[in-house]
C-alpha cells in the first residue's frame, strides 16, 4: 500500500449507513459507508465542535444532529445553512480485503 495509507477496517466491517470512529496521525476522523463507497472525514462538525458521529447518513451526505445542516461526504462541502465551512476530506482506498486511510494528506 502506498505510504501514508493505514489499514482501518475490514472491506465488509461496515454496512451502508454505518460509521466507525478512527484516530489517526493525530486527528479524530470518521470513517462512513454511503451506498457502499467508502469516505472520510473529520468527526467533529465545522460549525459546532459535535461529533457527526451522532448524525446520519443519507446518500452521499452526512447530518449533523446538533444543528441539522448536512456535508457531502465525497467532497466535504456544506449543503445547507448553518454550516458554511467543509469538512476535511481524507483518500480512501479498498484493496486487499481491508479499507485503508491517508490521514496525511488533507
Amino acid at each position: 500500500m502506498a505510504e501514508g495509507y493505514i489499514a482501518v477496517a475490514a472491506e465488509g466491517e461496515l454496512k451502508p449507513g454505518q460509521m466507525k470512529r478512527l484516530e489517526l496521525a493525530g486527528r479524530r476522523l470518521l470513517l462512513c459507508n454511503a451506498g457502499g463507497a467508502h469516505y472520510c472525514v473529520d468527526e467533529m462538525c465545522s460549525h459546532e465542535d459535535y461529533s457527526l458521529y451522532f448524525g446520519c447518513i443519507k446518500g452521499r451526505s452526512i447530518k449533523c444532529s446538533l444543528h441539522g445542516s448536512w456535508f457531502n461526504l465525497a467532497t466535504g462541502a456544506p449543503e445547507n445553512e448553518p454550516a458554511d465551512c467543509p469538512l476535511r476530506t481524507y483518500p480512501v482506498k479498498t484493496q486487499q480485503g481491508r479499507v485503508w486511510v491517508d490521514p496525511t494528506s488533507a
